[in-house]
């Protein structure tokens, strides 16, 4: 069984930057993703061979990475605005293959803050 950690949040004024991390430990995973928000709104997820998918309203802000050696994964985040702020949540497998919904979402982080002021 998969067990997830994040780092990296706080807080920061609009048009800033932050860096998740999370790293994950048990054993290799297919996606990873990062979700937001109460409702586990899908950020962007990556699988193995590191195709990733974005949220519309983070694209070309937000970057996914991970290292497979590792079983880590990453979200940079740039240009952030106020309707960012949020719970952000790492995640791992999925019974649907990619890791772009919450509902088929097998491992999940206990979540860190993001919040951004305006």
């Amino acid at each position: 069984q998969a067990q997830l950690e994040e780092s990296g949040g706080g807080s920061v004024q609009a048009g800033g930057s932050l860096r998740l991390s999370c790293e994950g430990s048990g054993y290799s995973v297919h996606c990873m993703g990062w979700f937001r928000g109460a409702g586990r709104e899908a950020v962007a997820s990556i699988n193995r061979a590191g195709g990733t998918s974005y949220a519309d309203s983070v694209k070309g802000r937000f970057t996914i990475s991970r290292d497979n050696g590792k079983n880590t994964l990453s979200l940079e985040m740039n240009n952030l605005k106020p309707e960012d702020t949020a719970m952000y949540f790492c995640a791992a497998e999925s019974l649907f293959g990619g890791c772009t919904k919450a509902a088929g979402i097998q491992y999940w982080g206990q979540g860190t803050q993001v919040t951004v002021s305006s």
